[in-house]
């Protein structure tokens, strides 16, 4: 297998209090957070961050070799914002990957994660898997209350690419150990078109997945050549709850090992738990420890790997932790019912936006995904969007490409717009001046309308502007540049 040669996670920026459920239906809440995924938000949009986040530290400073030696990309959900349409070719042109990289779905089941995370690590080539899920049940139920919405990416070297701690991608974890038990059995299951899982007995669920959790650590352990006392970290991801405890307890691995599940902060996940919870093992581990990485979801998978020395130089720019410490718990209960379709409420009297037309799309994808501006290779002005001709000389094919996804930029004047459609209104709709140059209007989300201010510090990041005739309308827009604890900065 190819080792691990980048990583990263991303966290929603809203949490839902779950006394916000009990305090509207009278009970189903519980204590602690979920996150939640914005209303602008979905599985694709949260996989370009998670993907964007794992190709910064790839190298330790964001520049090649990064996401030029990515050659297949494996994207997995339960939700796929399309269906006979491949979602991971968004996520591949907004990442601006290589054009001959492979791009394809492994949509469907939660399982499909941790398959994405094993055919990426098996590649011959450099892969990535990139993990994304927004977990939703019935309102009161327990999906709701105790899941989560996120998203992970890892990138691996390729198992014929001869990359190693000496080469340009350094291996920040080598895979020492597989186990894999796979068995039929009714455990979860949501038939296409319903709006929630149905779930079996969990008592029957723990008889099933017992026997095939241990033999997946067995084998996995075996190979690795370790015992369970020789874990510095176990992780046990999963949907079943009862499964899952019960596994921790025959895992036979010290009690301080056990790696937090999140559950209390921002909820399972799905598909993206098992990504998002290595992730944050990562962001702590030191070199030269071991870690336990098991997925019960029909059946049971366990990967063992042991970290590098280039693990503490090339993390993920943003750790899972701070991601955490730095989201919002003023989402109400009404609204995350309604950007979860369960609520409908009143939209503006506007028309509805119109659909995306194909070939005008197709034209201007380095732009619309890429987010790739131009630069004036005679006077060096900054075109936003490009074009042929320079804004400020006027030369005409003297232009030269240039990303500004990373481009952080300043807010230099703002509106709030009542009026205009939206499923979360107000629109906040700014005017941004990039570091470098280049101004340009978008609107501005994960914010509230009091934090929209001039000279407010903003980062870019790619969203769902709006579905029409079942067409999204993916582009990029601003969002707060913020701290660990949450506060925007002010340039």
């Amino acid at each position: 297998m190819g080792g691990l040669t980048g990583y990263g996670a991303y966290i929603p920026y809203y949490r839902l209090e779950r006394t916000r459920i009990a305090g509207v239906l009278g009970g189903g809440g519980g204590s602690g957070t979920r996150s939640v995924a914005a209303f602008d938000e979905d599985t694709t949009s949260m996989a370009v961050a998670a993907g964007r986040s794992a190709l910064a530290g790839l190298t330790g400073d964001g520049r090649p070799p990064g996401r030029e030696s990515v050659r297949q990309l494996f994207f997995a959900t339960t939700v796929p914002a399309y269906a006979d349409k491949t979602n991971a070719t968004a996520v591949h042109a907004a990442l601006r990957l290589p054009g001959d990289a492979l791009a394809v779905d492994m949509a469907g089941a939660v399982r499909s994660g941790v398959g994405a995370l094993v055919a990426a690590a098996q590649a011959p080539v450099p892969a990535m898997a990139v993990l994304a899920d927004i977990r939703t049940g019935l309102p009161g139920g327990a999906d709701e209350r105790d899941g989560g919405d996120g998203a992970a990416a890892f990138v691996f070297g390729g198992a014929d690419s001869g990359s190693g701690p000496d080469s340009d991608l350094p291996v920040l974890a080598e895979i020492i150990g597989q186990g894999s038990a796979s068995a039929e059995f009714l455990d979860r299951w949501r038939v296409p078109g319903a709006a929630a899982s149905r779930v079996w007995e969990e008592r029957f669920g723990e008889q099933v997945y017992g026997p095939l959790a241990e033999a997946a650590m067995a084998d996995a352990l075996k190979q690795a050549g370790l015992v369970p006392g020789q874990v510095d970290h176990l992780i046990v991801a999963g949907l079943p709850a009862r499964s899952v405890s019960r596994t921790v307890r025959v895992a036979g691995v010290p009690p301080e090992a056990v790696a937090d599940n999140l559950l209390a902060s921002i909820g399972n996940a799905g598909t993206a738990q098992p990504g998002i919870l290595l992730a944050d093992v990562l962001d702590r581990a030191g070199p030269d420890e071991t870690v336990l990485l098991v997925v019960l979801a029909d059946g049971a998978t366990a990967l063992a790997l042991r970290t590098t020395e280039a693990l503490v130089r090339h993390r993920q720019p943003q750790p899972v932790a701070a991601q955490i410490a730095a989201g919002s718990a003023a989402l109400d209960y009404a609204t995350f019912l309604s950007w979860r379709g369960f609520l409908d409420r009143e939209p503006p009297r506007r028309p509805d936006p119109d659909p995306v037309a194909a070939p005008p799309a197709e034209r201007r994808a380095d732009w619309k995904f890429g987010f790739i501006a131009a630069r004036c290779t005679r006077c060096g002005t900054r075109s936003l969007p490009p074009g042929r001709v320079c804004q400020k000389c006027h030369a005409a094919d003297e232009m030269t490409p240039e990303p500004l996804a990373d481009v952080p930029a300043t807010v230099t004047t703002y509106t709030v717009d009542r009026l205009a459609y939206t499923p979360s209104p107000p629109v906040l709709m700014v005017v941004l001046d990039f570091d470098g140059g280049g101004r340009m209007r978008c609107q501005l989300t994960d914010a509230a309308e009091d934090e929209a201010r001039i000279g407010l510090r903003v980062e870019m990041t790619f969203r769902r502007l709006a579905t029409a005739a079942g067409v999204h309308n993916y582009f990029w827009k601003a969002r707060p540049l913020r701290g660990a604890a949450g506060e925007g900065k002010d340039e």
